[in-house]
């Protein structure tokens, strides 16, 4: 049989396999990221009904009234609410779309270092709606376990990559990451798109590696390959999504491809179709320098292109 382009990883035999076993995951991991730039990891540990529970307070905040939620509007990499047509995220690859068809509740790493003019980009404080109290304390909790997954992630692909374990997490001792929580509307509520219209539009991640927990949906996740064009992405609701960025692309020398993808606008023929991702973006500290150019040069200036308008 032929291996599919983005395989699914049971993490559970990397961290406690023989060097065999680890030897074939690390292989394997390279050859999907040589080509579509994404996995799908099950083994990972984390509860499913953590996730359900920033599912659902988010839901609730997203189904407030407009003038509820504007208290927390923010531009595009801020910590809050990105309402509607905050975002193109075509526009980082040069293509001009409509607004992308989505809300997101926006997160970032808030521990300051001590250096007062990266404190003041990079590590501010996070807004919490007071209309869901509940929304904290789980994303807290989640937020914790991504920090963690992400680092074993980084492991695994260090080893992938022919190099110690170590290669990638000695740059994340303190490193910046972003999460969002992002609301695909129905069609029944927001009406038809746009022609070239997406919920997400065509692009790649920035960083070094995303970790995604998404739904199935009829319009969903699609992945793009040379070999195949545009594919709907392969779907497990045990497993998370991964993909790597543009940083980790360039730190490999472009052995391995940033995932380009797109989320697909609301189906017509399920007109009640709403979403939720939990969308986890990591990075690594500022500083780190990738091959020649600033990491967070690079994130900056690429966070400020997808700014729609």
């Amino acid at each position: 049989m032929t291996e599919p382009r983005i395989p699914t990883i049971d993490l559970r035999p990397w961290f406690s396999g023989d060097p065999h076993t680890r030897r074939e995951i690390a292989e394997t991991v390279d050859r999907a990221l040589r080509s579509a730039g994404f996995l799908l990891v099950t083994g990972h540990g984390v509860d499913p009904e953590l996730r359900r529970r920033i599912r659902s307070a988010a839901r609730e905040f997203f189904l407030l009234p407009t003038a509820a939620k504007e208290p927390y509007a923010v531009p595009v990499g801020q910590r809050g609410w990105l309402g509607p047509g905050a975002e193109a995220n075509g526009y980082a690859e040069g293509t001009e779309t409509p607004p992308d068809l989505k809300e997101s509740l926006s997160f970032a790493a808030q521990d300051p270092t001590g250096d007062p003019a990266v404190d003041a980009e990079w590590f501010l404080p996070n807004t919490w709606p007071g209309e869901v109290p509940s929304l904290r304390p789980a994303v807290e909790t989640y937020l914790a376990r991504m920090r963690d997954l992400s680092d074993r992630i980084l492991e695994l692909l260090a080893v992938a990559l022919g190099e110690p374990e170590t290669f990638f997490t000695r740059h994340t001792g303190h490193p910046t990451w972003g999460f969002n929580v992002n609301w695909y509307p129905s069609r029944d509520r927001i009406g038809a798109p746009q022609p070239g219209q997406f919920r997400i539009g065509p692009h790649t991640d920035f960083g070094t590696v995303t970790v995604l927990d998404r739904q199935a949906g009829r319009g969903g996740l699609q992945v793009f390959t040379d070999e195949d064009g545009w594919q709907d992405a392969p779907y497990d609701p045990e497993a998370f999504t991964i993909n790597i960025g543009d940083l980790m692309a360039r730190w490999t020398g472009d052995r391995w491809r940033s995932g380009r993808h797109r989320v697909l606008p609301p189906p017509a023929d399920a007109q009640a179709e709403e979403l939720i991702s939990l969308v986890y973006f990591y990075e690594c500290d500022p500083g780190t320098t990738v091959r020649g150019i600033d990491s967070h040069t690079y994130l900056r200036a690429q966070l400020d292109a997808i700014t729609a308008g």
